[in-house]
């Protein structure tokens, strides 16, 4: 039997072990995929020896602040500055960005070009590897934050005309998951139109309060689903290759 898992906090609400326990199942695997919930990322060599785990996917509040605690990065995680794929390989742990693989698909289905501006809600992870998509495309784009040290403008600093200057805009933070859905960003939704488009990687719900208030002012909204089943299967993928796994 292979254990694999996600680490991370109140993952009760999470769909990726129901992903994977389904493409296991599909796939006649001897396999096992867990949520497993830890306090103190410093602890991870305790969890992956506990759990028998031979990769992981890491989530929200974890993908910047498990990399001093990993043996090795791939050169995309180095450079964004955030894992959420790690693999257990002759006793070493290494890390690997697959969110964006889901981030880029994602945006692949928004009507983008060259004119096309970016607002990034939030400067986690998640907002890192968004960062590196937006770069890679090409698109210009402002980072919001509640720290105005981790990003280009605070939350009230994001004014009615700077919404409406910027045509796509993602929210990276978990502000509106499962179970606290009636919450959302904190921005002028009336500054939105038909010309906007939503991108919130939140997948549960379906439709946050964020795409629920952009849709009742004409905008194109997208889920993190696309992104979820993205990144995973190249979470398996990386898992495949590096385990030698037929």
């Amino acid at each position: 039997m292979l254990y694999f898992g996600l680490i991370g906090s109140c993952l009760s609400h999470s769909f990726s072990r129901n992903f994977f326990t389904a493409k296991f199942a599909a796939e006649q695997r001897a396999a096992d995929y867990s949520l497993i919930e830890v306090d103190d990322i410093s602890s991870i060599k305790n969890v992956i020896a506990k759990n028998g785990l031979v990769g992981f996917n890491v989530t929200i509040p974890y993908k910047e602040s498990i990399i001093p605690y990993l043996d090795e990065l791939s050169s995309e995680a180095k450079a964004i500055g955030a894992v959420n794929c790690v693999v257990v390989r002759d006793g070493k742990t290494i890390g690997y960005n697959t969110d964006i693989k889901g981030i880029e698909a994602s945006i692949g289905w928004l009507s983008t070009d060259e004119n096309t501006k970016a607002l990034i809600l939030g400067s986690g992870g998640a907002s890192k590897a968004v960062q590196y998509i937006l770069k890679k495309m090409g698109i210009e784009f402002k980072i919001v934050s509640r720290d105005i040290s981790r990003g280009d403008i605070t939350y009230t600093q994001l004014t009615a005309e700077i919404i409406r200057e910027h045509q796509l805009i993602i929210n990276t933070t978990p502000v509106g998951t499962a179970p606290n859905i009636e919450e959302a960003p904190m921005i002028d939704y009336t500054a939105l139109g038909e010309s906007h488009q939503l991108f919130d990687l939140v997948y549960n719900p379906a439709t946050t309060e964020f795409l629920r208030r952009g849709e009742a002012q004409g905008a194109n909204t997208m889920n993190g689903i696309l992104m979820l089943q993205t990144q995973a299967i190249a979470s398996w993928h990386i898992w495949q290759r590096e385990l030698n796994i037929e």
